[in-house]
């Protein structure tokens, strides 16, 4: 019987390719064009095999890692635009455009009450 052309993959030289291109930043299409087999090949290899899932899984956190910590850099060192997106990423309850309304309707109603009694107040 024919080893099934996802072996060579399972090999630790093989694993290392594909952590490399991960690692790289090559997105998961672009991967199974290297390897040769369609986008759906690879789903299913990368459910079928663990040792695949895992080394793109874990090619992709070395270069999520190193793009956080550049853009931590960057926004540590003064770039007004790291500094944003990191903010808001990171803290949106603070920072998003549009952030919540810090009182609720009620609580509103009743400021709202007391400014026009104290209108009143200044007008007698």
């Amino acid at each position: 019987m024919a080893k099934g052309k996802y072996q060579k993959w399972l090999e630790p030289d093989g694993l290392l390719l594909l952590e490399g291109w991960a690692r790289d930043g090559l997105t998961d299409e672009q991967i199974a064009k290297n390897i040769g087999v369609n986008l759906a090949t690879l789903y299913r290899w990368k459910n079928d095999h663990c040792e695949i899932c895992e080394a793109l899984k874990k090619g992709k956190e070395v270069v999520d890692y190193q793009v956080e910590n550049a853009l931590l850099g960057a926004a540590l060192e003064g770039n007004t635009t790291a500094q944003i997106f990191w903010l808001k990423n990171r803290r949106p309850d603070k920072w998003r455009d549009k952030p919540e309304p810090a009182s609720s309707p009620d609580q509103e109603k009743a400021a709202s009450q007391l400014f026009s009694a104290l209108e009143k107040e200044e007008s007698e």
